[in-house]
């Protein structure tokens, strides 16, 4: 049933939490992870455009460090492993990846108390309320 499971992160420790649930369930169904970072292209809005290939290419490191973070921790539960850093907004190149992937599952992180999300909407409520697969949560400490 849960064959490819789409993992996106954000590279903070607490997604600890989700690679290990992604290490569970990849691991008793010898599924494939992947592993996704999302480069979120609506903060180069107001950047000069002198400025945002530099910042781009942090992220981009940054996007690296996370997946390379995740996929080694998966690889030594012994899981197959793919990577993939996108642009765009987060909920929809999640979405769209996961369609790409043809995902079963996509298991990935909430932070919860944060007034401005409950305001706005996350990317995680973005992504439960809009994915045609399945979509498991695990709630992120809020301290970092």
């Amino acid at each position: 049933m849960f064959d490819r499971i789409l993992l996106p992160t954000d590279g903070t420790q607490s997604m600890d939490a989700v690679v290990e649930t992604a290490a569970d369930i990849a691991g008793r169904r010898e599924a494939e992870v992947y592993v996704l970072y999302v480069i979120d292209d609506r903060a180069f809005l107001t950047l000069q455009d002198e400025m945002k290939s530099d910042v781009l290419a942090e992220l981009e490191g940054e996007g690296e460090a996370a997946t390379d973070r995740a996929a080694t921790r998966l690889r030594e539960a012994g899981i197959e492993v793919t990577t993939a850093i996108r642009q765009g907004d987060p909920a929809d190149e999640i979405l769209a990846y996961g369609e790409e992937i043809d995902a079963d599952l996509v298991t990935m992180g909430t932070r919860r108390g944060d007034y401005t999300n409950n305001l706005m909407g996350s990317v995680s409520q973005k992504v439960v309320a809009r994915a045609s697969m399945p979509v498991l949560t695990t709630n992120l400490s809020a301290d970092e």
